[in-house]
This record gives structure tokens, sequence and C-alpha cells, in this order.
């Protein structure tokens, strides 16, 4: 069976910190105007509450849900509706421990979770958060998917693709527009390291702190190479990925074979 090409959209999102319900409006609302094709739509780091920088435990804790709550469930509705995945990360409640959980959903109701590895010790994150332990893996429409969250990306042995084990690498992230050259660098060069496609999307928005985020997102070919499409006036950028493009290119210059 020939895997096709995949349809993806990013959501540089301007998020409200802290309103919860207002955030799943506007991306309700924004939904409405998704291309019809999209097969994958990403969403920013904890695109419903922004990055709580400077919170208690305590204090984040009412904005945290289990797997199972409204997020997720509307989440999953949306996916359902659209006939599209959704990926994002959230804040997550398990057992009595809060996590920066990344989760993939997918129309048919599959569902994928995995927790941020690299917390953020310069705003205090590790002191609120558990640690993740296994970067996300996901099989869809015969895509290998992997995904990591934000602070996640300066680190390339976490994101080392190992025998090609993944054709696209998902970052989402509440990146602040003084490092933002630092982002779309490490972009650039996970993808080229990898021999993969890198989606990258950063959030819109001022946080309580009065820190700047400037929504760089961009979707990164295997050789470097930008190729989102971003409408004048329309809140998404797309890009459709070519599988085959990226089989050529492995066979072609299969660096990956001398990897560490």
């Amino acid at each position: 069976m020939t895997t096709k090409n995949l349809n993806i959209a990013l959501f540089p999102q301007n998020i409200k910190w802290g309103d919860k319900a207002e955030n799943m409006r506007v991306l309700i609302d924004t939904l409405e105007s998704l291309h019809p094709e999209t097969d994958l739509l990403i969403l920013p780091e904890t695109f419903s509450t922004g990055f709580m920088s400077g919170k208690t435990r305590d204090e984040l804790r009412p904005l945290a849900e289990r797997n199972t709550g409204k997020t997720i469930d509307t989440i999953k509705a949306l996916s359902r509706k659209h006939n599209v995945a959704i990926a994002g990360s959230f804040i997550a409640d398990s057992g009595g421990v809060l996590y920066n959980r990344a989760f993939f959903i997918e129309p048919n109701g599959e569902e994928t979770f995995a927790d941020k590895k690299h917390l953020f010790t310069m705003a205090g994150e590790d002191k609120v958060f558990g640690r993740g332990a296994e970067r996300m893996a996901v099989r869809f429409r015969g895509w290998n998917i992997s995904m990591i969250v934000c602070y996640d990306i300066r680190f390339p042995i976490w994101c080392r693709n190992r025998q090609n084990e993944y054709d696209l690498l998902i970052a989402v992230a509440n990146w602040p527009k003084p490092r933002s050259s630092a982002w779309e660098l490490l972009l650039r060069a996970r993808a080229v390291e990898n021999e993969a496609y890198v989606a990258g999307v950063n959030c819109l928005g001022t946080d309580d702190l009065g820190i700047v985020y400037g929504g760089e997102s961009a979707i990164i070919d295997f050789k470097g190479k930008d190729t989102g499409i971003h409408p004048e006036g329309h809140p998404f950028i797309y890009a459709q990925l070519d599988i085959e493009k990226l089989r050529r290119f492995r066979e072609k210059f299969p660096a990956w074979k001398d990897a560490d």
C-alpha cells in the first residue's frame, strides 16, 4: 500500500493565559475555517492555558485535568467532527502529579500521550511538573510521527531519529520572542540532522509576567527548507509533506546509517 502525502496545518494560537474557556472557544471557532483536506492540525504547547511561569503546584492544580477530562473530550469531538488528527499539549493530573502532557488524538478516537522530558528549570517547571520518560511515537496514515515539547528541542540526543524511526517530528512550544532565533535555528537543525520533516508550532500572546510570544512557527523539510504556506489573513500555516521525496533523499544521502 502506497503511503499518501500528509497535509498538515499549524495554528500559532493567541493564548489568553489561564483562561481555559476562552482558549477552547477560540479553537472551536477557528477550526471552522480549517481546510477540509487537512490530515493533521498542530496546536502550541499548553494551548488551553498557556505556560504558567512562576506558579506553584497548588496554583496550577485547578487548571489540570486527567486524560478523560473536558479538554481531551473536546479535542476528541473536534477531531471527529473535522476528520483531522489534533496534536498539542495540556496540563495533566495523574494521581496527584502534574505533567506537561503531549497528546495526539485521531479522528477514530485513538489517543496517544507522552509527558515532557526536559523541564524548563529557569522558569521552575521542574518544581511543579513530573518528568516524562518516553518520547511519543505514533503511526498515522502510513507516517511514523514523533513529538516533543518546547525545551526538549534543545537536546539532540533525545530527538535522535535512530534508523529512521520517524518521518515527522512535531515540536510544540511557548517560546518567548527574545529567543525566537534559537527556536527557528533548532527546528532546522533537528530536521537536517535527523533527515525528517519537522513541524514547530509556537504560540502568540503575552503571559502574566509580561513575556511576549511571537508565534514563530514553521514546517521544515529534511534539507532545512521552510515549506509552509501562510495565506494572508488566514489563521493556519499549511504544508503537504511528501513521503516519496523523503524516502528518495534518505536513499540518496543515507547519513542516518553513520549515526552514533
